[in-house]
C-alpha cells in the first residue's frame, strides 16, 4: 500500500514570519501581511483573477481576463468558457493547485456574477475556496 506524503512548508513552522500580502490594502500602512503559504496562496490566487491581462506592468500575460467574459450574457457556454479559463488559469500560472470544483453563478437582475472555486495543494494537507463576486 502506498501513502502520499504531506509536506509543510518551513514558512508555516515560522509564525511571525510574514510570507506575503493580502488583498484588500487597507492596513494603516496600506498592506496585512499574510503568515501562511495557505493564505499567501488564496491572495495570490484572487490577485490573479481581479487582474486583467496587460494590467501588470512588466508581466502582460499575468491575469485571467474574466471582466471580459463575465458581463456577457450568461449562456451555459459563457459558463463553460469561464470555467476553462478559471481551470486553465490555476493550471498555468498555479501548477501546484489542483481544482476540485468550479462554479459559476449569476443575477442578471443584480448585474453580479459569482465565481466559487475549491482547490487543494498537491502533496500538502493544504485545502480552501475562495468566492469572488464580480459587480458592474
Amino acid at each position: 500500500m502506498a501513502f502520499e506524503v504531506q509536506r509543510i512548508n518551513p514558512l508555516d513552522l515560522q509564525p511571525r514570519k510574514a510570507v506575503g500580502i493580502s488583498l484588500p490594502f487597507s492596513a494603516k500602512a496600506v498592506f496585512n501581511s499574510t503568515y501562511t503559504t495557505k493564505d499567501a496562496l488564496k491572495a495570490n490566487i484572487v490577485n490573479y483573477f481581479l487582474t486583467e491581462k496587460g494590467e501588470r506592468f512588466l508581466n502582460p500575460n499575468l491575469g485571467a481576463g474574466l471582466r471580459a467574459l463575465i458581463f456577457d450574457q450568461m449562456t451555459e457556454d459563457k459558463i463553460e468558457e469561464i470555467k476553462y479559463v478559471v481551470s486553465q488559469g490555476i493550471a498555468d500560472w498555479f501548477p501546484n493547485v489542483v481544482v476540485n470544483d468550479i462554479q459559476v453563478g449569476s443575477n442578471p437582475d443584480t448585474n453580479t456574477t459569482t465565481i466559487y472555486l475549491s482547490y487543494s495543494v498537491a502533496q500538502t494537507n493544504i485545502q480552501d475556496e475562495l468566492v469572488i463576486n464580480f459587480e458592474q
